[in-house]
């Protein structure tokens, strides 16, 4: 998996983070992002793992607007079981999940190990936007809108890019590191905070979204979607996430 080699110029993208495979958030973002007159969508990794993979991949695969994918530790982890890999990294309460996700989607393999790492465009309003799903190096690493800016110049001096936008730790935020704008597009589909959907529009400006839709009805489709645990993922990522302010502290304590 390599880098997208060229920018490509738009004037509106909608950027749509860490979906993990919730079907009725996706459908429900993809009804504003459809009334927000963008030109661009840009998916930005952990499309997998979740409860309904292969549909979720099917609606984006054939989705009536542009799209560009790049790829998240969920994928990773994906294509790690399906290669048979040891899955140690990998917190033993998501493996399940994990293999379960691989056998779903087995025959998108390939054209999921195509996406990049980044890619970039240049957008009205906003400059070059680099997009990634972690950071800039690394498709896991962990930072938040409270991690201290000494820790991150190292990532992102040198870009040469306005603005970064990331995803993979679900919590929306716009801080500067340096000279760079650094902007997390929150969670589609598994948000810690208020419950609904969250991403984010670009150009001429950052503008976050929060998409709501009918979270007892997700709930129900989920449970019957056949994963492991589906009560689990209802409860917690859907009917009733984490606050922000209890994952900010853990996903600061574990920056970088």
């Amino acid at each position: 998996m390599s880098q997208s080699p060229r920018p490509m110029t738009t004037h509106r993208v909608a950027a749509l983070y860490d979906i993990h495979a919730n079907l009725p958030a996706l459908e429900a973002v993809l009804e504003d992002v459809r009334a927000a007159d963008i030109d661009q969508v840009l998916v930005g990794g952990d499309v997998l793992p979740g409860p309904m993979p292969r549909e979720t991949l099917d609606l984006l695969f054939t989705l009536d607007l542009p799209v560009q994918f790049i790829y998240g530790n969920g994928e990773v982890a994906v294509l790690e079981s399906l290669a048979g890999r040891d899955l140690s990294e990998t917190p033993s309460a998501y493996q399940p999940t994990i293999h379960w996700t691989a056998e779903q989607v087995r025959q998108r393999r390939y054209t999921i190990a195509r996406w990049p790492l980044m890619t970039q465009f240049d957008v009205d309003g906003l400059g070059r936007v680099l997009f990634c799903h972690a950071t800039p190096r690394h498709d896991n690493e962990c930072f938040t809108r409270l991690t201290p800016e000494e820790r991150l110049l190292p990532i992102f001096e040198g870009l040469g890019v306005n603005v970064v936008v990331c995803g993979h730790t679900h919590m929306p935020f716009d801080r500067m590191v340096g000279a760079t704008r650094v902007v997390n597009a929150g969670s589609v589909g598994t948000p810690f905070g208020e419950p609904g959907a969250d991403w984010v529009l670009l150009g001429p400006d950052v503008e976050f979204r929060h998409t709501e839709y009918d979270l007892e009805q997700a709930a129900r489709r989920i449970r019957q979607a056949g994963m492991p645990w589906p009560e689990d993922f209802a409860a917690r990522y859907v009917l009733e996430p984490p606050s922000a302010a209890q994952m900010l502290d853990v996903f600061t304590r574990a920056s970088l």
